[in-house]
C-alpha cells in the first residue's frame, strides 16, 4: 500500500462538485474556493452611514458598543439597555437558563436582541459562540470532524461547504457571530489546542482558513444566511515554547504551552503564523481575535505594534478586534493599567464576561482623563459599526428566520458531516490487507472505549468547553454506524474491553483520548491510556486480525500497540457523523486522507514539524495510505 489518489464529493448548495484529491503538500490542495467568488466590498465603504450613527452617539453609548458580556454574568437582562451593551456571548458552558435545545438557544437570543432594539439609538448586538465545528454549543446540531481532521481532507471546497452549513445552523437560532475559524499554526503536538488547527504547515491552514471565512461570511456579511467569522488567535498561539505557559492556582495546575511566550524573530514569526491572515483578510473576514500568548515577551493583547502597526495598518484590516476571555486581565498592571495598554494598542471590543460593569466605568474613567483619546474610542467603535452595518442589521431582520428550524441538523447537513469524516480518516498501516472488510464476514467484534460514545467521538468544545464522554448530543456511533453498515447475516458483538473477541473474523477496536479544549488539554506526554493498550493486546491475543480507529486531538505515541495492530486509521475526533468512519472500514469509500501533522515515533521527538533537520518521523506530513 502507498499514498494514492481518491475522489470524494461534496455536496454544495444543491449540486454536487466532484473533487480530485491527490496524496502529498500544498500544492495539490484544491485552492479554487469558488469559481464564482467575488471579493466583498470594503468595510470602509459602510463609512458614510458609521460617521452618521457616530456623530450622535454619547460617549456611554460608545464605550457600550465596545463592550462584551457573557450572558450567564449578566446581573439584570436590562444591563443591555441600561449600559448600550453591543455585544454578547456564551463561553463554552454557557447555555440558556431553559436548558441546551436548539429552541432554548432561539428563545434566548431573541430575549437579548430585544432588549437592544429598546436603546435610543437602537443598534443590534452582535452575539458569539464557538461555534468551531459545527453549532456545537446546541444538542442535535450536526457536529464536524475537528479542524485538524479537515486538513487532512486537503479540500478547500468540502471546508467552505462545512462552514456554509455551520452559519446557517447558526443562524437558525438567531446568532450572528462565531469565534472561528481557528488559522493557528500547531508547532508542538503538547499543546491542548492542536486539534483546533487544520496543519503544521502554515500555507495548508492559509489556504484552508481563507475558505472556512468565505463559507461562514459569504460573499456579503449582508447575506442573511451567513455569519460573522472571527480568525483567532493573533498571532503565534501556536508556537509557544515549552513551560512558559499559565501556572494555575491548583495543587498540579501548569499548562506549559496554553497561553505561553512564543519566542521567534520577527521574520520567521511573521513567515510561521502570520501567513493565514493574509488570506483571511482577502476573504473579507469581519473580526479578529488576539491571542493570549506572548511574542517574545510581551502580550499580544497590548501589543500595539502587531494590533495596529501591523494588522490595522500594513495588513489594512478594517474590521474591529475582540479580546479573548478575560485575556486583559493577564496584561503587566492593575485593571485600570490593563484596560489602558490593551485600548491603546488597538482593542476595539473587549471580552468582559463578568466584568462589564467595571470595564464600561473604568474606561470611561480613562478617557475624562486623556489617557484614552476620544479619537482612539472612535476609531473603535467605527470598526464595530462598519460589520453591524456591512451585516445589515439595522435594516434586515435581527431575529432567527422560523424557516431554517427544519434545516437544523437535518439530513442533508448530516450527509456534508459523514462526507466530511471520510474525507478526513487517515489509513496509517494495514498490514496482510484486513482493511476493507469484508461485508461478508460472519461475526466482527467491536471493542475500545470509543466505540458507543458519541461525547468521546466529538472530542472537545462539543456542548461543554471541554466536551464530555456519553451521550452528550444526538448522533451516530462508530458501534451503530457499524451495525447499519454490516450484511445482515453479520453478526456484531461488542466489549469495550476486548473480552469475548474469540472467534471473530476481525476485530474494530476504538480507542484514544477522551475529550479536552484549552488548559487542561496540555499533555507532556501525548500516549494511549494504560487500559486502551490493554485492550488491544487483550483483542489480540485471541488471535484474530485487528482494526485499530484512533480517536484524538492530535498524534499519540503508537509504539505499544504497533504489534498488536494489523491495520490503524487516525479518525481523529470526526463528530456525530459515525456512518463516515464505516463507510472507510467497509470499503464503501476509499480512503484519501492525508496527515495534516507529523507523526513522531517517540515523544521526546516533540515538537517536530516538516522540513526540521532532524526529521525522522513514524509516519511524515503528508502520509496516508488508500486501498
Amino acid at each position: 500500500m502507498s499514498s494514492g489518489s481518491g475522489r470524494g464529493l461534496a455536496v454544495r448548495r444543491g449540486f454536487v462538485i466532484i473533487a480530485i484529491l491527490w496524496g502529498g503538500g500544498c500544492a495539490e490542495v484544491l485552492d479554487s474556493i469558488d469559481p464564482d467568488a467575488v471579493s466583498p466590498p470594503p468595510l470602509s465603504s459602510f463609512d458614510p452611514q458609521v460617521d452618521e450613527l457616530l456623530a450622535r452617539m454619547t460617549l456611554d453609548e460608545k464605550i457600550g458598543q465596545m463592550t462584551q458580556a457573557d450572558q450567564q454574568f449578566l446581573r439584570d437582562v436590562t444591563d443591555i439597555e441600561a449600559l448600550f451593551l453591543g455585544s454578547l456571548l456564551s463561553g463554552g458552558d454557557s447555555d440558556p437558563a431553559e436548558g441546551n435545545s436548539f429552541e432554548a438557544w432561539r428563545d434566548m437570543y431573541e430575549h437579548y436582541q430585544a432588549q437592544a432594539l429598546k436603546t435610543r439609538l437602537r443598534i443590534p448586538l452582535l452575539y458569539g459562540v464557538d461555534a468551531v465545528h459545527g453549532h456545537s454549543n446546541v444538542e442535535g446540531a450536526v457536529i464536524f470532524p475537528h479542524n485538524i481532521g479537515l486538513g487532512c481532507t486537503r479540500n478547500a471546497l468540502l471546508v467552505e461547504e462545512i462552514s456554509r452549513v455551520t452559519a446557517l445552523e447558526v443562524r437558525a437560532t438567531g446568532i450572528n457571530w462565531t469565534f472561528a475559524p481557528c488559522v493557528t499554526v500547531p508547532r508542538d503536538d503538547r499543546w491542548g489546542r492542536t486539534y483546533e488547527g487544520f496543519s503544521e504547515d502554515p500555507e495548508l491552514v492559509r489556504i484552508l482558513g481563507e475558505a472556512a471565512v468565505r463559507g461562514l461570511q459569504g460573499a456579503n456579511l449582508s447575506d442573511p444566511l451567513r455569519i460573522l467569522a472571527c480568525a483567532k488567535h493573533y498571532l503565534g498561539d501556536g508556537g509557544t515554547t515549552w513551560g512558559t505557559g499559565t501556572v494555575g492556582r491548583g495543587e498540579n495546575d501548569f499548562y506549559p504551552l496554553d497561553r505561553g511566550d512564543t519566542r521567534l524573530d520577527e521574520a520567521e514569526f511573521r513567515r510561521i503564523h502570520l501567513v493565514p491572515y493574509l488570506s483571511s483578510i482577502a476573504a473579507g473576514v469581519g473580526s479578529i481575535m488576539p491571542s493570549y500568548n506572548s511574542w517574545n515577551g510581551e502580550k499580544l493583547s497590548g501589543h500595539r505594534y502587531m494590533l495596529t502597526d501591523v494588522l490595522k495598518g500594513e495588513l489594512g484590516f478594517e474590521g474591529f478586534l475582540i479580546s479573548d476571555y478575560n485575556a486583559i486581565d493577564e496584561l503587566p498592571g492593575d485593571y485600570r493599567e490593563q484596560v489602558k495598554r490593551s485600548v491603546n494598542a488597538g482593542m476595539d471590543m473587549m471580552m468582559v464576561p463578568d466584568k462589564y460593569r467595571l470595564f464600561i466605568s473604568t474606561l470611561k474613567e480613562l478617557v475624562e482623563a486623556g489617557e484614552v483619546p476620544v479619537a482612539r474610542i472612535d476609531d473603535a467603535v467605527r470598526r464595530i459599526l462598519r460589520v453591524k452595518f456591512a451585516m445589515n442589521l439595522f435594516e434586515g431582520s435581527q431575529m432567527a428566520d422560523r424557516a431554517l428550524a427544519e434545516r437544523f441538523g437535518g439530513p442533508e447537513h448530516r450527509a456534508l458531516g459523514r462526507e466530511a469524516v471520510r474525507q478526513s480518516l487517515v489509513l496509517l498501516k494495514n498490514e496482510g490487507s484486513v482493511l476493507p472488510i469484508p461485508k461478508t464476514a460472519a461475526r466482527i467484534h467491536v471493542a475500545g472505549r470509543g466505540a458507543d460514545d458519541i461525547g468521546m467521538q466529538c472530542g472537545g468544545w462539543t456542548i461543554r468547553w471541554q466536551g464530555a464522554l456519553g451521550p452528550i448530543t444526538e448522533g451516530t456511533t462508530i458501534l451503530q454506524a457499524i451495525r447499519r453498515s454490516a450484511s445482515a447475516e453479520t453478526v456484531v458483538t461488542h466489549s469495550p474491553d476486548g473480552s469475548g473477541s474469540e472467534g471473530a473474523d476481525v476485530a474494530v477496536i476504538v480507542i484514544g483520548e477522551a475529550p479536552y479544549a484549552e488548559f487542561l488539554g496540555d499533555r507532556a506526554e501525548p500516549a494511549l491510556t494504560a487500559a486502551d493498550i490493554q485492550t488491544v493486546r487483550t483483542v489480540k491475543s485471541s488471535g484474530i486480525a485487528t482494526v485499530v480507529v484512533l480517536l484524538t486531538g492530535r498524534p499519540v505515541r503508537l509504539g505499544p500497540i504497533m504489534e498488536s495492530s494489523d491495520a490503524i486509521v487516525a479518525a481523529w475526533w470526526p463528530g456525530t457523523e459515525g456512518l463516515g468512519v464505516s463507510d472507510v472500514l467497509f470499503g464503501e469509500f476509499n480512503p484519501t486522507g492525508r496527515l495534516s501533522f507529523t507523526w513522531p515515533r517517540e515523544l521526546i521527538q516533540l515538537p517536530m514539524n516538516v522540513g526540521d533537520a532532524d526529521y525522522d518521523p513514524l509516519y511524515p506530513y503528508g502520509f496516508g495510505l488508500s486501498y
